[in-house]
C-alpha cells in the first residue's frame, strides 16, 4: 500500500471537509480606495462661422491694411453661431478701429425692426489684426470691458491676417467669468453663395482709413496718425468715445 505524501497525510480525527486544498486569498491591490470613474473633460463651446460668413470675414480682413470691424449676425436658437458679419460706418488704422455712434445706433435700429434681439446681433465683437498676431491689444481689452461690460453675455472675435484667431466668451451672470472658445466652420446648414461684389461695396460704404504714415530719419520714433477727412457717414466721428452713447443698446 503506498503511503500518502506526508503534507497530505489526515490528522487523527481530522473533520473531512477540512481535506480540500486550500487556495491562497487574493488581495485587493488598492485596499480600501474608493472607485474612481474616469471622468470626460467638458467639450469646450466652440464660436462657429457659416462659409459664407467666413469668406466674407476673409474679405474685409485682406480687403486693405488696417483693421475692420463688425457684429456678428447669429440665429435665435443658436447664438454662437454666426451667418453673417455687418460692418458700420467706421475710421480705421493698421492698430485701431473707430466705430461711428451714430451708425452703430442705425445699425441696432434696422436689427430690432427686423425681428431680431440683441443677442443675435450686438454680443459678438468682431474685428480683424492686420498683422501675424490675434491676441487682443490693451485697447481691444478696454472696449470691451466699456462697451459689453454690462452685458449678460458677449464674444471677443479677432481674425489676423496670418491666419491666427482668438475668441473668448465673457459672461457676467452670478460671478461671472469667461473662457476661451474653439473657431470653425460650420457647413452643417444652408448658406448662401459668396457675393464679393457686395462686400466691396460695403467695405467702400463702411471703412474708411486713416493715413499712416512711418517717422522719417529725425522725427519722432514712434509711428504717426493723421486723420484724413471721411468721405461719407457725414463726417460724425468726430466723438472721442463712439462706444459711450450706444452701450446701453447692448446690455
Amino acid at each position: 500500500m503506498t503511503a500518502l505524501p506526508t503534507d497530505a497525510a489526515p490528522a487523527a480525527g481530522a473533520n473531512p471537509q477540512t481535506l480540500t486544498q486550500r487556495m491562497p486569498a487574493t488581495r485587493d491591490p488598492r485596499p480600501n480606495r474608493p472607485l474612481r470613474l474616469k471622468r470626460s473633460r467638458p467639450k469646450r463651446p466652440s464660436l462657429r462661422f457659416s462659409p459664407t460668413a467666413w469668406a466674407k470675414l476673409l474679405f474685409l480682413r485682406d480687403r486693405g491694411d488696417t483693421e475692420v470691424g463688425g457684429f456678428g449676425i447669429a440665429p435665435r436658437a443658436d447664438v454662437l453661431r454666426v451667418d453673417d458679419i455687418v460692418t458700420v460706418c467706421q475710421q480705421t488704422t493698421p492698430v485701431t478701429v473707430k466705430f461711428d455712434d451714430a451708425a452703430v445706433a442705425d445699425f441696432f435700429d434696422q436689427q430690432i425692426d427686423a425681428g431680431r434681439h440683441p443677442e443675435q446681433f450686438g454680443r459678438i465683437w468682431i474685428h480683424t489684426h492686420p498683422g501675424d498676431s490675434a491676441q487682443p491689444s490693451s485697447v481691444d481689452e478696454a472696449t470691451f470691458d466699456r462697451v459689453f461690460g454690462a452685458s449678460d453675455w458677449a464674444v471677443m472675435f479677432i481674425l489676423a491676417k496670418g491666419g491666427q484667431v482668438y475668441a473668448r466668451l465673457r459672461y457676467n451672470l452670478g460671478p461671472g467669468g469667461s473662457l476661451r472658445l474653439s473657431v470653425r466652420v460650420d457647413f452643417t446648414h444652408p448658406f448662401p453663395a459668396a457675393a464679393p461684389g457686395d462686400w466691396e461695396q460695403e467695405y467702400q460704404r463702411h471703412v474708411h482709413p486713416e493715413r499712416w504714415d512711418h517717422f522719417r530719419p529725425g522725427d519722432d520714433p514712434f509711428l504717426q496718425f493723421l486723420e484724413a477727412p471721411l468721405a461719407t457717414c457725414d463726417e460724425r466721428l468726430s466723438d472721442p468715445d463712439p462706444f459711450e452713447e450706444i452701450s446701453s443698446w447692448i446690455m
